[in-house]
């Protein structure tokens, strides 16, 4: 129990010795807001991801295969979009000139745009999404999420992609003692599962049981606020940058 509270103090009040300042529990929160996004864009746009592009290239091709229920173009519209988010991103970072702290802070304010097109468009367009207005909206959601990824990748922390999760649940087995490792940083591999399960049985709920537009409206004002502290915070841990 003393390891898992040493790594939790790690994580959520990282010390002045840490190589990755306060982004780490910042990174944590982004995790959350892919699992709103992806139960917004899965359940209400049409059984598509504008986070997880794995699942988009399996759709694409299950599609391809005659499945009923996807949608090749929307597939197709989603990965192109995230690599344009994903251009956009890394255009940031060379902007930025490696600087950990700006890079992340931009990275996020750009996300926050994006995402308020959304939200204004969510509320001015009628119900159901279809045709253009649905496209419009996987579009804008997979750039900003494009975006996103692309800045996690610069920053290159350990476990926290705040995407894939793969290769996380990978290293939480083989790094394990069952596997016979040394369970290395087995709480925060645990810790970005558990997130982004989080946030999508949140934006579920929301999609399903309140209001349709309630994820995309959460994610704006998380992505916001995490743009503020990152500002913040930045200023404080100069060995951030």
């Amino acid at each position: 129990m003393k390891a898992v509270r040493d790594e939790l103090r790690e994580i959520f009040r990282p010390g002045s010795d840490s190589p990755h300042g306060p982004v780490v529990p910042l990174l944590i929160i982004m995790t959350f807001v892919t699992g709103l996004v992806d139960a917004f864009s899965y359940l209400e746009l049409g059984h598509v991801f504008v986070a997880n592009m794995t699942g988009n290239v399996l759709f694409l091709a299950f599609a391809i295969a005659g499945a009923h229920g996807l949608s090749m173009s929307a597939s197709l519209v989603a990965l192109g979009a995230f690599y344009v988010g994903a251009t956009l991103g890394g255009r940031v970072h060379t902007m930025m000139n490696n600087h950990r702290a700006q890079l992340f802070t931009v990275s996020v304010i750009v996300q926050a745009l994006f995402f308020l097109v959304v939200l204004v468009s969510l509320l001015v367009s009628s119900t159901p999404l279809t045709g253009t207005p649905r496209y419009a909206l996987i579009v804008t959601m997979a750039i900003g999420m494009g975006v996103q990824n692309a800045a996690s990748r610069k920053l290159a922390v350990p476990d926290f992609t705040t995407t894939v999760l793969t290769m996380t649940i990978v290293g939480l087995g083989a790094d394990s003692w069952l596997a016979g490792g040394i369970g290395s940083k087995g709480t925060r591999k645990l810790m970005t599962i558990v997130t982004m399960f989080l946030g999508a049985l949140v934006g579920a709920l929301f999609v399903l049981h309140v209001r349709d537009f309630y994820p995309v409206l959460f994610a704006f004002v998380i992505v916001t606020l995490v743009a503020l502290s990152s500002h913040t915070l930045s200023r404080l841990h100069p060995e951030w940058e």
